[in-house]
């Protein structure tokens, strides 16, 4: 039955590309499971060196990225979900056309999971190793607090065969390393000295006090020491290595730190501190995740924001320009965006703003209790960025979206810019 579920997904994924579907990349692995349940756990049994899970509120598609970029660096052929695949359908879509003769073709997996979908991932799977990144609030409506989101991953701990990495500097996921039912080993990764200036939890958010968080006693964490123009410090025991990141954002920054982390566990004696940290330099940002696009003389770097922690972090890590904040709330970005009240916009006072997306005009509200003075509001996404761009006039500007907004931003930029490039052409000539 395996086998024949590997020829019906195979010649649906076929199918789709040829004819289109409405179900997209899901559909050939949702097409595999319902034959063959089991379709999943069979394709992952036998990698040499396993699954590694990697889940959290924030950070997962870019940490997910790193980690990937590190171990194919390192020579393993690694198996991986494309960003938004964040279901077992789309994991079992994307692995499809990687199995020969029954078998993945890969040496490792490392797939990003939703937290809620980990917890059915895990009980079924059972990863060897699952990255824990931090718990902060997202999507309220779907998740609830974030105390479910940290019993969600602490389920996923359970179920982890070898080792769980934990953020150290995250209270609640702290905790999962005392939960007597959780079997693995524990690994960690946090900030330390100087870069504790950046970081803020939930509690710290729009002027909270900084808290004093006691570190694991343990000399195997991997830390991000400081950040001063991109270039990161980071410390396993008594070796320090920098780099200087291409990856934007000091959030980036301490999830390159959780990246590490995991591979040392990976790789475990072979893991090499300082070659790791010299790659990190030559890594790239994810889909959306803070990219620079190119628009004829302009540049515009796309940033996606979706809780008020990653919000404000973003916020901490750009220069003042010119700026528009497109905001939806479709179900991929959460109906709730009362959490836009706990982000702190003054360093956007003297910046040149203007809001868009369905939430255009609630987002410019918030802005105006800041003192932030909005130069215009469009809802019409396609509108609104033609007139942003157009106005950059070879100057470089900042785009913050949340989810759905910065799939169809990005698109149209890239309209933009094709339309830019052959406009150029045809002067030339």
């Amino acid at each position: 039955m395996y086998r024949l579920s590997v020829i019906l997904g195979k010649f649906t994924a076929w199918m789709c590309r040829h004819f289109g579907g409405g179900h997209g990349s899901a559909l050939p692995g949702l097409v595999a499971e319902k034959l063959y349940p089991n379709f999943l756990k069979e394709v992952l049994y036998n990698l040499p060196y396993g699954v590694v899970l990697v889940s959290g509120t924030n950070g997962k598609t870019t940490t997910t990225k790193i980690i990937v970029d590190l171990l194919r660096a390192d020579g393993y052929k690694v198996f991986t979900n494309p960003s938004g695949s964040n279901f077992t359908r789309g994991v079992a879509s994307a692995a499809l056309p990687l199995i020969r003769d029954g078998q993945l073709d890969a040496d490792i997996a490392v797939l990003e999971l939703d937290e809620a979908y980990a917890v059915k991932f895990a009980q079924k799977i059972h990863p060897e190793y699952t990255l824990c990144l931090n718990v902060l609030r997202d999507q309220l409506d779907r998740f609830g607090e974030i105390d479910h989101t940290a019993d969600l991953l602490r389920q996923v701990a359970r179920n982890t065969r070898r080792t769980v990495i934990l953020n150290e500097d995250d209270p609640r996921l702290k905790k999962i390393a005392n939960d007597k039912d959780v079997k693995a080993n524990v690994a960690w990764f946090g900030y330390n000295g100087a870069a504790g200036r950046f970081y803020r939890g939930d509690e710290e958010l729009h002027g909270g006090e900084k808290k004093l968080v006691t570190k694991p006693n343990t000399d195997s964490s991997i830390r991000i020491n400081d950040l001063q123009d991109r270039t990161a410090e980071y410390q396993l025991g008594k070796q320090k290595a920098q780099v200087k990141l291409r990856l934007f954002g000091i959030h980036n920054a301490l999830n390159c730190a959780a990246a590490l982390a995991t591979i040392k566990e990976v790789e475990a004696d072979k893991f090499n501190f300082d070659q790791a940290v010299e790659h990190l330099g030559i890594i790239k940002a994810a889909f959306g995740r803070g990219e620079v696009l190119t628009i004829g003389d302009n540049e515009v770097q796309l940033i996606l924001v979706k809780n008020p922690s990653g919000f404000q972090l973003s916020l901490n890590s750009v220069s003042s320009r010119p700026t528009m904040i497109a905001i939806n709330d479709d179900y991929a970005d959460g109906r709730d965006v009362s959490w836009l009240w706990d982000v702190d916009f003054n360093s956007l006072s003297d910046t040149p703003v203007s809001t868009s997306g369905i939430r255009g005009y609630d987002m410019a509200i918030r802005l105006l209790y800041d003192n932030v003075d909005v130069d215009w509001t469009d809802t019409n996404l396609e509108e609104a960025c033609r007139k942003f761009v157009k106005a950059l006039n070879g100057d470089s500007g900042q785009i913050f979206a949340t989810y759905t907004a910065m799939l169809k931003l990005r698109d149209i930029l890239e309209k933009i810019a094709a339309d830019a490039k052959s406009a150029k052409g045809e002067h030339d000539k």
